[in-house]
Parts: C-alpha cells; sequence; structure tokens
C-alpha cells in the first residue's frame, strides 16, 4: 500500500518545503507537502516540483488538505482577546487585524484545492482537521489517489473508516502542531497515555484500517515500537523541523535546542485551534484563547511575523511534539537513515 515505513508529516505554515519532500524521497521516506495556508496556484507549482523530482526513486508523496469548518461566530470572548492582542502588538510594533468577513470566514480554498487535486491526481492524499464526503473519496480513489484521514479517537477513526478511506493517521496529542481532532475529545478516563495505546482502543473499538502512528516518536527505537505494535508506518514531523529542507523559521530551529526551553503544552494563543507548542511567554500569557480557526491565526499573523524578524522565540510559535529534544539539525537524508537504518 506504501512505500516505506517512515512518513514525514505535513508542517503547514512553510515548513514542509517541496525540498523536504524530495529529499525524503531520496532517502526511502514518503514526504507530504502542506497545502494549508497557501493558493491552489502555489500548490499546483510545489506539487509539480515535486513529481518531477522523485518519479525515479520508488517512493510515493502525498499531499495534504484541511478539512474548513463551519464560519466563526464573531462573539464577545473573539472581540476581548483581539483586544488582548493589541497589547501585544504595541509591545512589538505589529499590527493586529480587523475582525472581518474574509477572517470569519475562511475556506483555505477548500473547493479549488480538492478540484486540482482530482484533475490532477497525486499518489497519497490526506485530511486534516475533518472528513471529506464519501463522495470525494471516491472521487479521489477514481483519479488514482490513496486518500489518508487523520484521527485522534476511536469515534473519529470510526467515521473515516466509513467513508472508505485507505489508512488512518492515528494522532495522539503528544505530537507537535496542531491537533487534528473535529470531533469532542473522549473523556478523561478514555484518554490514551500514548499512540500505541491509542492504536490499541481504535482497534477496540472495531477498526479495521491500516494505521499511521503519528505522535511522540523521534527514535528508531520508538519507530520500531510502534510498528512492532501494527502501525503500516510511523509520521514524523518535529524530527525534522531541525533539517536543512525544513522551511521553519530559524528561530523556531534554535528554541528546539535552546535549554531555557523545557516543557512543550496544549494551546489555542497563537491560532484559535489546540496545538502543541514550546512553552514561551506568549503561550504562557494567552491561556484562555478562544476556539476560532483560523481567525485567530489571521489575527496573530503579524506578530508573529514581527517576533521572527527581532529574533524574539518568546513570542513566536514553536510547534514541537513531545519528543522535541531528539530532533537533529542536518540534512533530512542523514535524519531519515538514522531512523530507518535501526528498522
Amino acid at each position: 500500500m506504501i512505500s516505506s515505513p517512515l512518513v514525514v508529516a505535513p508542517m503547514a505554515g512553510g515548513t514542509s518545503t517541496p525540498a523536504l519532500v524530495i529529499a525524503a524521497a531520496q532517502a526511502g521516506a514518503i514526504g507530504f507537502l502542506a497545502s494549508g495556508y497557501k493558493t491552489p496556484a502555489a500548490m499546483a507549482a510545489e506539487i509539480q516540483q515535486v513529481r518531477s523530482a522523485v518519479k525515479n526513486t520508488g517512493q510515493n508523496f502525498g499531499v495534504n488538505v484541511f478539512v474548513p469548518g463551519e464560519p466563526v461566530v464573531e462573539t464577545e470572548q473573539l472581540k476581548a482577546y483581539r483586544e488582548r492582542l493589541l497589547k501585544d502588538a504595541a509591545l512589538l510594533g505589529a499590527g493586529v487585524p480587523e475582525l472581518s468577513p474574509g477572517l470569519l470566514n475562511d475556506t483555505d480554498f477548500w473547493s479549488e484545492k480538492v478540484q486540482l487535486l482530482i484533475d490532477d491526481p497525486v499518489p497519497l492524499v490526506s485530511f486534516t482537521f475533518g472528513l471529506p464526503e464519501a463522495g470525494l473519496v471516491r472521487s479521489l480513489h477514481a483519479a488514482g489517489s490513496l486518500v489518508w484521514a487523520t484521527v485522534t479517537s476511536p469515534a473519529e477513526a470510526t467515521a473515516a473508516a466509513g467513508l472508505g478511506v485507505d489508512a488512518l493517521v492515528v494522532q495522539h496529542n503528544s505530537a507537535g502542531g496542531h491537533s487534528a481532532a473535529f470531533l469532542p475529545a473522549p473523556v478523561a478516563h478514555q484518554q490514551s497515555a500514548d499512540v500505541i495505546e491509542l492504536m490499541t482502543q481504535l482497534r477496540a473499538a472495531g477498526v479495521a484500517r491500516p494505521l499511521i502512528a503519528a505522535g511522540g516518536i523521534g527514535t528508531a527505537n520508538r519507530l520500531r515500537e510502534v510498528l512492532a505494535a501494527g502501525a503500516i508506518a510511523a509520521q514524523l514531523g518535529t524530527a525534522f523541523v531541525r533539517s536543512i529542507e525544513s522551511g521553519a523559521r530559524q528561530l523556531h530551529k534554535d528554541a528546539l535546542a535552546d535549554q531555557r526551553f523545557n516543557v512543550t503544552a496544549i494551546t489555542r494563543a497563537f491560532t484559535g485551534k489546540n496545538a502543541r507548542a514550546l512553552v514561551n511567554r506568549f503561550v504562557s500569557e494567552h491561556p484562555d484563547a478562544p476556539t476560532a480557526y483560523p481567525t485567530v491565526h489571521h489575527l496573530t499573523a503579524p506578530l508573529r511575523a514581527k517576533a521572527a524578524a527581532d529574533d524574539d522565540a518568546d513570542s513566536l510559535n514553536l510547534w514541537a511534539g513531545t519528543s522535541w529534544r531528539t530532533a537533529q539539525a542536518g540534512p533530512a537524508a542523514n535524519i531519515i537513515r538514522a531512523l530507518l537504518e535501526a528498522n
């Protein structure tokens, strides 16, 4: 079904570059382009660049697409959060956008992107933040693509399997960056300790789809463990943030190796959606950000850009999974080989 037990995760916002996907294929892994926050034209250009470079490697590659949620409602909580962000903006010398209809109704070019993938198919298409309709899954299959859905609980996995997707990316909350969750979180006694326990819960619930494990996997030993537990592959993101081919800001790469950042936490402060990041000033000072994605993402975008320009790691979204200490700098090929040679 897939050509490697190692998947380099799609990381939106510039981290996943064509160079990273190409390096993954050339080193024996599967890379994913992240279409989130890109125009359809930019997405198409990246697909063409990768396709031409990996065609002789024998490796598949994929494109990840964000499933849009319902339009954001302009609540008093959201307006109050924007007002609080103005204080950060004043400190940084940046602006905060108004709550315009465009910020409240952003679908990230959903219709255009999925049509592009039907008209110009790629080997793998994965979905995050929700599920595609069954008809879209059938259309992608007819175009020749395998379809993966990202899930975080047995309930989400059951819903995804019912659509006929080919595999499930099982994301534990130890993963860095955004949670893919789209259904209410399980109650405390149903939550899993790690991705292996989460996979066990999915199997106990009768989910029979192939599983790709994600979250808290940063070493060859951990990769071996999730494969032994029944995953057909593991998807790693934080492990590649510091790679040469990664498009992450240098400030972010350096922070992963900075000893003053010593813990990660789930936060909505930067985007309005739960995401795991290194705890810095911004995370600590905004524990009550509203659930309003992607509107909050757009509100904080100028602040994050100014923080990056000023080398201010305390005001930047430093996405990191719980295994961030194992992330290495250098060519992605070296990271991949170190992970695969022991398996």
